[in-house]
């Protein structure tokens, strides 16, 4: 598919923004309400008012252009979108635009988190008319929902050799009156191509070292070996990618891997990216120094940039992984967490109408504050200048300074005189005294709808903190969110997309599935209650009933039953989430072992060969994919322990276990006052001698016991390689 497909009437160029920025709330007028009143997406409410007939997706809306001869438009943004509510205020809340709209076509509005099936379809349309996309999406359907024309976001008038929205939405009613055979035959050839793009196959190849060894090659000749991360501006951050190396590094001890690594995890945690006084990271950089974020904070980057901060905190020991992580979570424990037990999915970057006004300070701000002589100390330390230290397009950020560190603590310690840990003490209440003061603006929007993929991504994150961090909290924050989605997000053994205001609905995808069961897997291992592992088997057997495709090997993105789709996609790429076919296979292998069941390791090898070759092709699309590589190739280390449960012997066994960075392991439990288990791996496992007994297995076959610690650390340093 390209340009010229499309009919050259239609061949208007739209402006597609890059870089998508945060969400403003439009002002609701109760002049207008359309049936998006009845939704509980965020994103939709906030368009309840506009003077556009909205239509939610759904059969009334096809009903209607089918009935009526009329095409559909489609709008699909979210709610922390920027560029998504610029056009919502020049054109969805003009009336003689929306006039037009009305008389001329059916308008739906899709909000992508809760149907990222769609997101993913009319994306690749896009893509293939205009070579990018973005967000707002907005395209031109037939009442089939063939797309015939997209682009992203359309000013509302015509400027700058480029066609206003007005102009574009006649040029596509003409053309549906006038033109409709052209317009037919492009909608017919554009939807094909998608279906080629989304449904096709590569043949299965082999899974060998070599994918992992070509991904490392890759990320070699890419790295940025300055500021770290991979390529320039934007610079996102890639959780996966430091998991692999981290990875590759502890097998192997190539020293410059676990550079590449931990300096990626310093410049981030350095830089503006990551919120100083409160914790957790934004979306993404707009420069290549990791200084000017796109302000916006999402739970499923906090939850994987939480996670990758852990395991290289097991790795190297550095207690400022274990700080950043901690910090993260803390975040979404204090600002993101739903009443019920799950968190929200996002904040926006914009307040007050300025992106990043919750978070910038003038020097005479922090002055103010704090006082001139602890002013100047947290200045030296967080960069700031009295003139600011960052430039912008936007002329409210002139003075401006986001908080980052272009020195280290110990470099700043040293010029002052200091010690390290004399500094931080110092640091500490100035950064609590300034978020307080930051707690008085007005914040920035939040997104208070809870996904279950992106809930099932932070209760990983939260289960290995409470044993890596050895920290409670967390393993009763991660059970209380798994609570959640075992008792809200089910309705006839149906796995659920989302919840708000006490309504959850939208069947699930293989992403909420996914993510579940592996988040499951998570919670026993941190919990040591069956019951967690008994729901992830479930979860595992729906999964393989509703989207598994035989013939390919791998899993489709939506069930059998939603149809109403151009195409059943099979998603394999890694993006800002990771692929429910990535996380699949790992929590395959990792419940296959747990549970003795052979045949989720089979399916989890069918994914990874059916990805092989694209792998080989294109690594840098498929970072989580390789982690479930190294997975199979260096299948789990099988631990079983056997104690009394609460027993300080169990937990100083369990202390040196997660202590260390050993990625591919499973761990069971049990205690002989309870009674025998279901769990093969725990078959036969019994305290010696009335001692903690612990068992490392392969293939549930298992060296000899070990009642001795410093024997099992002597045993795990090994077996971790």
């Amino acid at each position: 598919m390209n340009r010229l497909m499309v009919p050259f009437f239609l061949m208007v160029t739209p402006f597609t923004p890059i870089l998508v920025h945060g969400a403003e709330e439009s002002p609701l007028s109760d002049t207008h309400t359309n049936r998006l009143i009845h939704e509980t997406s965020p994103y939709l409410l906030q368009h309840a008012h506009n003077p556009v007939d909205w239509f939610p997706w759904g059969g009334e809306a096809f009903e209607k252009a089918r009935a009526e001869d009329k095409p559909i438009f489609l709008s699909i943004g979210y709610s922390s979108c920027h560029w998504c509510h610029v056009m919502e205020r020049e054109s969805f809340e003009n009336e003689e635009i929306a006039a037009f709209l009305n008389e001329h076509f059916v308008s739906i509005k899709v909000d992508r988190e809760e149907r990222p099936d769609l997101d993913d379809i009319y994306m690749t349309a896009v893509t293939a008319m205009t070579g990018r996309g973005g967000w707002p999406m907005s395209l031109f359907l037939t009442p089939e929902r063939k797309p015939f024309y997209g682009g992203t976001y359309f000013p509302p008038g015509d400027g700058m050799g480029r066609p206003g929205f007005m102009t574009v939405l006649r040029s596509i009613a003409d053309a549906w009156e006038n033109k409709r055979d052209e317009v037919e035959k492009g909608a017919a050839g554009l939807a094909d191509h998608v279906r080629e793009q989304m449904s096709a196959a590569v043949p299965a190849s082999d899974v060998t070292p070599g994918l992992i060894a070509g991904a490392v090659a890759h990320w070699r000749d890419t790295f940025d070996a300055k500021e770290g991360g991979w390529g320039g501006a934007p610079k996102f951050p890639s959780s996966a990618t430091i998991g692999l190396l981290l990875r590759e590094y502890r097998r192997g001890g190539e020293k410059d891997l676990l550079h590449m690594a931990t300096l990626t995890l310093d410049k981030m945690a350095m830089g503006g990216m990551y919120d100083h006084l409160g914790g957790g990271f934004h979306r993404y950089s707009t420069d290549a120094q990791w200084l000017v974020p796109h302000f916006e904070k999402m739970l499923y980057d906090n939850a994987q940039l939480s996670q990758v901060y852990l395991e290289a905190f097991q790795l190297t020991g550095a207690a400022r992984y274990a700080r950043v992580a901690r910090e993260t979570l803390d975040y979404e424990l204090r600002d993101m967490r739903d009443p019920l037990g799950g968190f929200h999915s996002a904040e926006d970057a914009d307040s007050e109408g300025e992106e990043g006004r919750f978070y910038v300070w003038t020097a005479g701000e922090i002055e103010q504050v704090l006082g001139r002589e602890d002013a100047a100390l947290f200045n030296r330390y967080y960069a700031v200048k009295p003139g600011g230290n960052f430039s912008s397009r936007e002329a409210y950020h002139r003075g401006q300074n986001i908080l980052h560190q272009e020195e280290t603590p110990g470099a700043v310690a040293k010029a002052l005189g200091m010690t390290v840990s004399a500094l931080e003490e110092k640091m500490a209440p100035l950064r609590a005294t300034l978020l307080e003061a930051r707690s008085k603006r007005t914040r920035p929007g939040l997104d208070d709808k809870v996904l279950t993929s992106c809930n099932a991504l932070l209760i990983s994150s939260l289960a290995q903190a409470s044993r890596i961090l050895d920290a409670p909290r967390y393993r009763q924050a991660a059970e209380e969110a798994g609570r959640f989605i075992r008792e809200r997000m089910m309705r006839d053994g149906v796995l659920l997309r989302t919840h708000r205001a006490g309504e959850s609905r939208l069947e699930g995808y293989l992403d909420d599935y996914a993510f579940t069961v592996n988040a499951f897997v998570d919670l026993y291992e941190a919990t040591f209650d069956p019951a967690w592992l008994r729901e992830a088997d479930v979860l595992a057997g729906k999964m393989r009933d509703r989207f598994w495709d035989e013939d390919n090997g791998t899993f489709f993105f939506s069930a059998a039953a939603q149809d109403d789709l151009l195409v059943r996609a099979r998603p394999t790429y890694d993006g800002a989430e990771p692929s429910g076919n990535s996380v699949a296979a790992q929590a395959l292998i990792r419940l296959g072992k747990l549970v003795g069941n052979e045949d989720y390791d089979a399916m989890a090898r069918r994914v990874l060969e059916a990805n092989a070759a694209l792998m080989a092709r294109a690594p840098q699309g498929f970072p989580r994919m390789l982690c479930a590589v190294d997975l199979l190739l260096h299948p789990p280390k099988e631990i079983a322990i056997a104690g009394k449960r609460g027993d300080d012997a169990v937990s100083a066994y369990l202390d040196a276990l997660y202590t260390r960075f050993v990625p591919n392991k499973v761990v069971a439990f049990i205690d002989p006052a309870e009674g025998a288990s279901d769990l093969p791996l725990l078959e036969d496992k019994a305290m010696l001698g009335g001692r903690t007994t612990v068992y490392i297995c392969k293939d549930f076959t298992c060296e000899r016991p070990i009642t001795d610690l410093d024997q099992f650390k002597i045993r795990l340093d090994k077996a971790a390689r």
